[in-house]
């Protein structure tokens, strides 16, 4: 049995800084191949998935966008609503029908401002989720380009 993962919302939050937040959810649905968001609009709102599959994928000139994650339940959907511009620096698609819990960024900046302890909590979390796809990628990119794969050490 594997170790909960830090970055789901059931094990990344206090239990009171998860209740706050999901006081602010609101339940919506997606239909599979529906766009969540799109690499430069306005990234006002965010997901934690309930069940089914997104993917974040960037855009290639000319070609189909390619995906670099798969995301499921309790897994947090966007992050660039929490740093200026507040622009979306990926795509975001439902591979699967989804099920998920959908927050205005607005509020949720506002309550962070206002609350230093839910602030933090919120604000580490997002960066253990950052911190966790970039490490995710640059594996899979030693994984495509080094002469050894990820496996190999110094």
């Amino acid at each position: 049995m594997s170790a909960p993962s830090p970055i789901r919302i059931a094990t990344a939050l206090p239990a009171d800084c998860r209740t706050r937040l999901m006081e602010m959810a609101r339940e919506v649905n997606f239909a599979e191949g529906t766009r969540l968001f799109r690499e430069g609009g306005r990234a006002d709102r965010f997901w934690i998935v309930r069940s089914g599959t997104v993917t974040l994928d960037v855009h290639v000139p000319g070609r189909r966008a390619a995906v670099i994650e798969s995301l499921g339940a309790g897994e947090l959907v966007g992050c660039s609503w929490l740093f200026k511009p507040h622009a979306w620096r990926l795509g975001a698609e439902a591979m699967t029908p989804v099920r998920a819990y959908e927050f205005d960024a607005a509020r949720v900046r506002t309550l962070m401002d206002a609350d230093p302890v839910f602030g933090s909590a919120v604000g580490h979390w997002v960066g253990q989720v950052l911190a966790h796809r970039l490490q995710a990628t640059r594996i899979r990119l030693l994984d495509l380009y080094a002469p050894y794969g990820s496996g190999s050490s110094l």
